[in-house]
């Protein structure tokens, strides 16, 4: 799909990736790029940079969702690709609070049930429309260290699989994005945990809307912005218990290395 003159949504898009795909977004032509975040200044500022509109929403609440989407088809006819970019981490594993299980859950899978449920009928209306879903490549790969996070994002590329299937030759076109390290605040955390080895070959967020815009052109379901991500898979499809073999080295590597 061509961006030009599309009416377009990022949510989360603050800062980081949402950030970099809302001023791509607009220099690539977009005829209104809507950009949501639950900061509403934040929100507010990066619109004003691209010249579009900002939105307070909280994507864990249905409510903001539906309102946002309904405001959003009012003003300007139609939503034409929808951004669902939002998203948080968590770690640990089953120790980890219930109630971060339980937020995460709502932010990292729930927000994109909720933008599915009130903007597909529009877009099976008009038989037009591209959702992009922000994944990781933790939700082809999983995560050592941070449970919460790589079950929600498996369960997130889940269910725009399903998209896909549903509706793909409905006019709707589903695309996830799944890369590894990015430099935003997410990835300091991950720094922090010991993960370093994402910092190496991290890319700027930049980079990662440039491969967006080329992979929606191209309409990928997966767009990998590290191509390694890819040989990961295959390997972990060809024989799954080496692939568990190696990430249970990998994760005990980290765990030597790190201070104590």
């Amino acid at each position: 799909m061509d961006v030009a003159d599309r009416v377009v949504v990022v949510t989360g898009g603050a800062r980081g990736i949402g950030r970099a795909l809302a001023r791509r977004f607009a220099s690539s032509g977009a005829a209104h790029v809507v950009v949501a975040d639950i900061d509403g200044d934040g929100a507010a500022t990066v619109a004003q940079e691209v010249g579009g509109s900002g939105i307070r929403c909280d994507v864990s609440d249905e409510s903001d969702v539906r309102s946002l989407i309904e405001r959003i088809e009012a003003d300007h006819g139609r939503i034409d690709i929808f951004c669902s970019n939002a998203g948080i981490a968590v770690g640990g594993g089953p120790e980890a609070a219930s109630s971060d299980w339980h937020r995460i859950w709502e932010v990292n899978v729930m927000s994109h049930v909720y933008v599915a449920r009130h903007l597909l009928p529009g877009m099976l209306k008009r038989n037009d429309g591209y959702i992009v879903g922000t994944v990781s490549a933790a939700g082809l790969l999983n995560h050592v260290f941070a449970a919460p996070y790589g079950v929600t994002k498996a369960a997130a590329l889940s269910f725009f699989e399903w998209l896909a299937i549903a509706h793909g030759d409905h006019g709707v076109k589903v695309s996830c994005l799944c890369p590894q390290g990015v430099k935003t605040d997410m990835l300091a955390a991950e720094t922090r945990l010991g993960l370093e080895f994402l910092t190496a070959s991290a890319l700027e967020p930049e980079a990662v809307a440039e491969i967006v815009i080329q992979g929606l052109r191209k309409e990928e379901f997966l767009i990998l912005p590290h191509p390694e991500v890819a040989q990961f898979f295959q390997r972990k499809a060809d024989d799954y218990d080496r692939w568990l073999r190696g990430m249970r080295r990998l994760r005990e590597r980290i765990l030597e290395a790190s201070p104590e």
